[in-house]
């Protein structure tokens, strides 16, 4: 990636197919495209963030702000584009998404066997909080994190 530049910007409805490839190639079970469709356009609680390289769509992120509480639904990083921090850039992203809307805490779920995404959520500052019992298709068990961002909100003077 030496010389490629990685922009974060909203999601549009445009974006839905390259989007709807990470996911594939992310997922084995992946949302569908017409749940993005409806995420996009019809969730006023929803706020996806795309990392785009060049014209390419490599990663997206999305979050739920219910009341002063945001739910990170989903996070994904094209393989051939990991490890190069685009995902710590999506989320700081959506965490000055949720700052700016007054969001108090931040919450996910991440299987218990992904070590590499428990590691970068606790880079930044989310902690493990609880087990979801076979909370994913194949009943592989959710670690939920959460990370508060009151300390945030006081260093930035919100």
């Amino acid at each position: 990636m030496a010389g490629q530049t990685v922009t974060y910007r909203p999601m549009t409805v445009e974006d839905i197919s390259q989007v709807y490839a990470v996911e594939c190639r992310c997922f084995p079970s992946p949302w569908s495209k017409n749940l993005f469709f409806r995420e996009v356009s019809c969730n006023d609680a929803a706020i996806y963030i795309v990392a785009v390289v060049g014209e390419q769509i490599v990663g997206y992120a999305g979050m739920w702000i219910i009341l002063d509480e945001g739910h990170i639904t989903n996070i994904a990083v094209d393989p051939s584009f990991r490890r190069r921090g685009i995902a710590q850039g999506l989320l700081g992203e959506l965490t000055e998404y949720a700052l700016q809307r007054g969001v108090v805490a931040m919450t996910l779920e991440v299987r218990v066997s992904n070590d590499a995404a428990q590691a970068l959520y606790t880079k930044l500052g989310f902690e493990p909080r609880g087990i979801r019992k076979e909370y994913y298709h194949d009943r592989e068990d959710a670690l939920i994190m959460w990370r508060e961002l009151r300390e945030e909100r006081t260093n930035t003077g919100n």
